[in-house]
């Protein structure tokens, strides 16, 4: 799916308004929904924030920032790596969070910023 949404962003580039200038396929539009339900949560928009404000998170400290247990910090990030917007790397127990840089420009090309 990530290469079908790298098609559309090619073609986002071109157009200052993505989302009018064509109209979707089913597969391009399963893969938005799917990153637009991602970002349609507070929690995790301030998790991606947080991760992306640091460079890179541990999950242990998410929880105090989010005022969330560590399950529920689970249950997110798992949600925005499905997305593509976070890639996780287990260190010990824990895992690192990044953003995924190309995957937030296709985001922001897509919204038209």
């Amino acid at each position: 799916m990530v290469q079908q949404s790298q098609l559309l962003v090619s073609d986002a580039v071109a157009c200052c308004a993505p989302l009018a200038s064509a109209p979707l396929g089913d597969d391009d539009a399963r893969d938005l929904a799917l990153l637009f339900g991602a970002l349609a949560d507070p929690v995790r928009l301030r998790l991606l924030s947080l991760v992306a404000a640091s460079g890179e998170a541990c999950s242990c400290n998410l929880e105090g920032p989010l005022g969330k247990s560590q399950p529920t910090i689970s249950h997110h990030t798992r949600i925005l790596a499905s997305a593509g917007l976070i890639t996780g790397e287990k260190r010990g127990k824990w895992t690192y969070w990044k953003v995924v840089p190309e995957r937030m420009a296709a985001a922001a090309r897509l919204l038209g910023t």
